[in-house]
């Protein structure tokens, strides 16, 4: 009876998976609402070409994602990427694997290649000819690829397969090109080439062919997913060996990423325990951490302090702290406070401390030009006096016919801003003096004085008209 009941017992169990089988594949099914294959291969076939307006659209979006780069503004790299015509030739090519077409597989592959080129020209004509050479946080970004790159461009692909081959058009392209991200690591190459920054310029190469392989296999796998058929015009075994290649050229494009992830990871690990370690151990009622600088590189951990110096002991403890901490194993602890020849006051550079140093330094330059002025001024005020009478006796012995005569001093206001202090001298004769006469009363007046802020004026005596004659 046992052996009856089985199969009785069992029916139940499988109309209940079946039913759970058939809800799973109306929730989750990509072939309900796909377009026709003849469809979504025309989509994917028209963004393959660079002809026309294409390029010229490139161009355009390079330049934007470049000045976007430059300025780090992030709203303007984004714009940059829904504009640019990059991620046609990339799918092209995966849709080409998944189909066996090898020869839009080539002809793509040919386009993104033409692409790619003008792409680095571009980009690195505009970082020649532009002012702004620092290399801001959105540009240095793309210089360092992960393994999460490869998954955002691994999923950001799929997601992208997938919406193109639905009936209705939808806006996960969009979505997908600013996900994948495929301008700003060409742009940041561009960047490299220009600046001949060979370490930028390989990894951003490398974050745009992780982008490109992972859009393609993530192209190929959806294309099969949702049924679109291989041609049979392809040899035998041949799909075999290009699913074989493409997941080869995957894992190869993707191992140093995974290596640059760990590596990323020790050293967040490292900068956070270091963080929570210093936050733990330099609790002081009279001295703050003003400054906390942490390299994983050289497993350092850098401490300004201010306020009164900590005992010598007491460091001494804190570094056998550090030395215990399995997860700083390797560590070293830097320290800079005031108050203690051990250690290295210059050292202690913040932010604030250069703030206040400049801004102390202008005041200083200040006032030391307007100490200058003043002394000047001072010194000719104190000298004129004294030398006023001296002066007009040699004047009226050179020349006699000298009458009155002005001695002053002054100040110039140049248009361009500040002020200079000034001599002058008004002489009055009954005849105009001759041209050469001024030029060595000039000289003679500068050498008196010592000085060559000086301005001289020649003026003519006014003479009295007489009485009219009476008849």
């Amino acid at each position: 009876m046992s052996t009856d009941a089985a199969p009785t017992n069992a029916d139940p169990r499988q109309r209940r998976l079946r039913r759970y089988r058939r809800l799973l594949n109306a929730r989750f099914s990509l072939r309900q609402d796909k377009a026709d294959d003849a469809e979504i291969e025309a989509r994917i076939r028209d963004g393959v070409e660079l002809r026309g307006a294409t390029p010229w659209i490139l161009m355009f979006a390079i330049i934007v994602a470049s000045v976007g780069l430059n300025v780090n503004s992030t709203a303007v790299i984004i714009g940059a990427m829904l504009i640019s015509p990059l991620m046609g030739p990339i799918m092209g090519a995966g849709l080409g694997l998944a189909v066996l077409d090898f020869d839009l597989a080539r002809r793509s592959l040919a386009n993104l290649a033409i692409a790619t080129g003008i792409s680095l020209v571009v980009s690195a004509l505009y970082f020649m000819l532009t002012p702004l050479r620092e290399a801001q946080s959105e540009l240095l970004a793309r210089t360092t690829p992960t393994l999460w790159d490869v998954l955002i461009a691994l999923f950001g692909g799929l997601a992208g397969i997938v919406g193109i081959t639905r009936r209705e058009k939808s806006n996960v392209i969009p979505g997908v090109a600013i996900a994948t991200a495929l301008m700003p690591p060409v742009c940041t190459a561009g960047f490299g080439l220009a600046t001949g920054n060979w370490r930028f310029f390989g990894g951003a190469m490398y974050l745009y062919a992780i982008n490109c392989v992972f859009i393609a296999v993530a192209t190929a796998v959806g294309v099969r997913a949702v049924g679109l058929r291989a041609r049979r015009v392809a040899g035998a075994g041949a799909g075999q060996r290009v699913r074989v290649g493409m997941w080869v050229l995957a894992l190869g494009t993707a191992l140093p990423s995974v290596y640059l992830a760990v590596n990323l990871v020790r050293q967040e690990v490292f900068r956070a325990q270091a963080q929570q370690f210093v936050a733990g151990a330099f609790v002081f009622a009279h001295t703050q951490v003003i400054e906390t600088r942490i390299d994983p590189a050289r497993r350092s951990i850098d401490v300004s302090l201010i306020g009164e110096p900590v005992p010598p002991d007491q460091v001494k403890v804190i570094e056998q702290r550090l030395a215990s901490e399995r997860a700083l194993e390797g560590a070293h602890l830097v320290l800079h406070q005031v108050g203690d020849a051990k250690f290295d006051v210059t050292a202690l550079k913040t932010s604030l401390l250069n703030d206040l140093l400049r801004e102390s330094q202008v005041r200083v330059q200040e006032r030391d030009e307007r100490i200058r002025v003043l002394t000047e001024a001072q010194a000719l005020r104190e000298q004129l006096p004294r030398q006023a009478d001296d002066l007009v006796r040699e004047l009226r012995s050179l020349y006699p016919e000298v009458g009155d005569v002005v001695v002053g001093e002054g100040l110039i206001m140049p248009v361009s801003g500040g002020r200079r202090p000034l001599l002058y001298l008004v002489v009055s004769t009954p005849r105009p003096l001759p041209a050469a006469a001024r030029q060595r009363l000039t000289e003679w007046f500068k050498s008196r004085t010592k000085t060559d802020a000086v301005q001289l004026r020649f003026e003519v005596e006014a003479r009295p008209l007489q009485a009219a004659r009476r008849p």
